[in-house]
């Protein structure tokens, strides 16, 4: 068997989780009779903003390094659009970095972040309900990039936090709350 057709047969944990157990569960709760009508994700953004890459053009490098580990995807430079004289930022700056996840590599680091990086982080009672944008995307923000084991903690130079947003087709945010639970989300009891 060739290396190609091993690497396609290969199903994240989760998306299997969602085929077999959520989309069932989803289509009997919300009176679906099409699997596509049901809210499934479509994609992950991972945002870094870097104000102190104005001083210091290594800190980018050494953020995008990190993030990198992070994704298993390098991130693209996000420039200044326009210049901010208080910020001391001039137009076409690099002030920060995102990486946008879809398909495999988005059902693994979200596994990766709900069972690995979450649990590491401190005094956590679960996520807000309340992050959902009116049309079933949820996001939240991380202060610190060392609760994921990827990142070598020695190494760290300062502490930098992150903007994940996850993007669903889901119609509404109660069916996007509803798969997000069912895909093992740890929210904050209600």
């Amino acid at each position: 068997m060739s290396e190609s057709t091993v690497a396609k047969k290969y199903i994240p944990r989760l998306q299997e989780k969602y085929e077999k157990e959520a989309l069932p569960q989803l289509k009997k709760e919300f009176g679906h009779t099409n699997d596509l009508a049901v809210g499934r994700l479509y994609k992950i953004v991972i945002n870094m903003g870097i104000g102190e890459a104005t001083q210091d053009a290594k800190i980018i490098e050494k953020a995008k390094q990190e993030l990198a580990q992070i994704t298993g995807q390098m991130p693209r430079i996000n420039r200044a659009r326009k210049a901010v004289s208080n910020f001391k930022i001039r137009k076409g700056m690099a002030i920060g970095i995102s990486v946008t996840l879809r398909k495999k590599m988005m059902y693994e680091f979200l596994d990766r972040f709900i069972s690995i990086a979450v649990p590491r982080i401190r005094d956590f009672r679960g996520f807000s309900r309340r992050s959902f944008d009116g049309h079933g995307n949820y996001s939240l923000g991380i202060s610190e990039q060392t609760i994921f084991p990827e990142v070598d903690i020695d190494k760290v130079e300062r502490t930098q936090g992150m903007d994940i947003t996850i993007c669903t087709t889901a119609k509404s945010d109660k069916e996007a709350e509803r798969l997000l639970e069912l895909l093992g989300f740890p929210f904050r009891r209600k």
